[in-house]
């Protein structure tokens, strides 16, 4: 515990910069001008702000009147397209206006006229004031100083692991574990211990927009995000809160968050062991130990299929319980089911265990005819894989090997394995269906190669 603490001590809360949240308290107030006389086809979705077809000059007139006024008109020019009018900086800006069921001149789309102009209104008067400021937010971040790429460096001394080196397990303790659950995402990230024993994977944020209720401040550069909606983006792995810009600069250190990660299958492989704190995922450990426990000299392995319901049933276990899903003999008498559990999950993954930037140079290297330069090659490819990737594919193809070496019981050899695995762990990346159907003969072949040579290649 006591070492749990000294990270505690480390942290040092972030001074939030409030320049820009005074700037959107400042920003002009939305004023609708009303049209006070009755117009000929008014759409549906407009109210009184609906001038109808009324010419620029005119709208600039009526807007004179306030800073934040604005009103819709149909265009002269383009009858049946209409243009938002809002005064802004003592002039009249005008905006292609639409509406799919919600309104919107650029991405952001939202429910009222009224909340569009606010956030225009708000992001206008913060790009105006404070352009230059904006422009150098991402310099000398906070991000650098308390998040967790500095307290979780390693040691000058220490050498980087490996690719795909066999490393012991990490543990995290329970200790940690609790205080970890009641920290925002920013102080859980300083505050994170790396255990000095765990894999230590990159892993890149999966940033999406977000919109923040009530104030927030960016956790990179310590900036508000300003605006209504929208306002910047959010890491669905660890809960990362940045701006848009600024989420362009954050290292690809991303730590997630179990309560983020809802799920075992189809959740990518990388961001499922960071979160775990494990080399591979549990389903295939699990899997592969459980098939093994049993013996490899089932006829058949991996080429019978056992039944789908049960299949379905060990991913909503390992979905619902993770490492403490049931596979043992007693709940699923059949290995079938075991084996079919674990291809469904190579082939539920979002980006394939050979992955698709790996894809071609795997291609290309089960085509080359020489064995030594095909060896080769295939070494080289193994370099494009992610860690995680790598070392999953690693364990597998030892599992792999030792099958094949029961192949007098089991009937199956590396080629046969090579037919079940090719196209379970490699899809081809977005080729028409002729090209992939060409490719499954090499697909065969790159998974025959990868068992046979399991102990030169890894």
């Amino acid at each position: 515990m006591n070492m749990v603490m000294c990270y505690h001590d480390e942290y040092r809360p972030p001074v939030w910069k409030s320049y820009l949240y005074q700037l959107q308290q400042e920003a002009p107030h939305p004023r609708r001008l009303t049209c006070t006389c009755e117009v000929d086809k008014r759409p549906k979705y407009y109210g009184r702000e609906y001038h109808g077809m009324i010419s620029r000059e005119e709208a600039d007139q009526l807007l004179s009147v306030a800073e934040g006024s604005y009103l819709i008109r149909e265009s002269q020019r383009q009858p049946g397209t209409y243009t938002l009018a809002l005064r802004f900086g003592n002039q009249t800006r005008n905006f292609r206006l639409y509406h799919d069921g919600k309104h919107f001149v650029g991405e952001k789309r939202f429910e009222s006229i009224h909340d569009l102009v606010t956030d225009g209104l708000i992001t206008l008067y913060i790009e105006t004031k404070a352009a230059e400021y904006i422009a150098k937010m991402t310099i000398n971040p906070i991000y650098e100083h308390i998040g967790y790429t500095t307290l979780n460096k390693e040691p000058t001394l220490k050498k980087h692991l490996p690719m795909c080196q066999e490393v012991p397990d990490g543990q995290v303790s329970q200790g940690e574990a609790g205080d970890k659950e009641r920290l925002t995402s920013l102080v859980r990230r300083a505050t994170l211990k790396e255990n000095d024993l765990a894999t230590k994977y990159e892993k890149v944020h999966n940033f999406k927009v977000h919109t923040f209720r009530g104030p927030h401040w960016c956790e990179y550069c310590a900036n508000f995000m300003w605006g209504l909606i929208a306002q910047g983006v959010k890491c669905a792995d660890c809960g990362l809160n940045v701006h848009k810009q600024c989420s362009k600069m954050v290292p690809n250190d991303c730590k997630p968050d179990l309560k983020h990660v809802k799920k075992v299958y189809s959740c990518d492989l990388t961001t499922l062991v960071k979160a775990h704190n494990s080399k591979r995922p549990m389903v295939v450990d699990m899997c592969i130990q459980e098939i093994e426990s049993r013996g490899v000299q089932s006829e058949g392995l991996y080429r019978i299929s056992g039944f789908s319901d049960l299949i379905e049933d060990v991913k909503l276990a390992f979905d619902r319980d993770g490492e403490k899903a049931d596979i043992s003999v007693n709940v699923y008498e059949d290995i079938n089911i075991i084996t079919g559990a674990l291809k469904l999950y190579f082939r539920d993954l979002p980006i394939p265990l050979i992955t698709y930037d790996a894809y071609p140079r795997f291609m290309e290297a089960a085509k080359i005819s020489d064995p030594d330069k095909r060896l080769e090659a295939h070494h080289e490819a193994l370099k494009l894989l992610p860690p995680a990737h790598c070392e999953t594919l690693r364990y597998l193809m030892a599992h792999l090997k030792r099958v094949i070496q029961n192949e007098k019981d089991n009937l199956m050899n590396a080629e046969n394995l090579g037919i079940v695995f090719g196209p379970t762990l490699m899809r081809a990346p977005d080729l028409d269906a002729m090209t992939a159907l060409n490719d499954i003969r090499y697909q065969r072949q790159v998974v025959e190669t990868l068992i046979k040579n399991e102990d030169i290649l890894f």
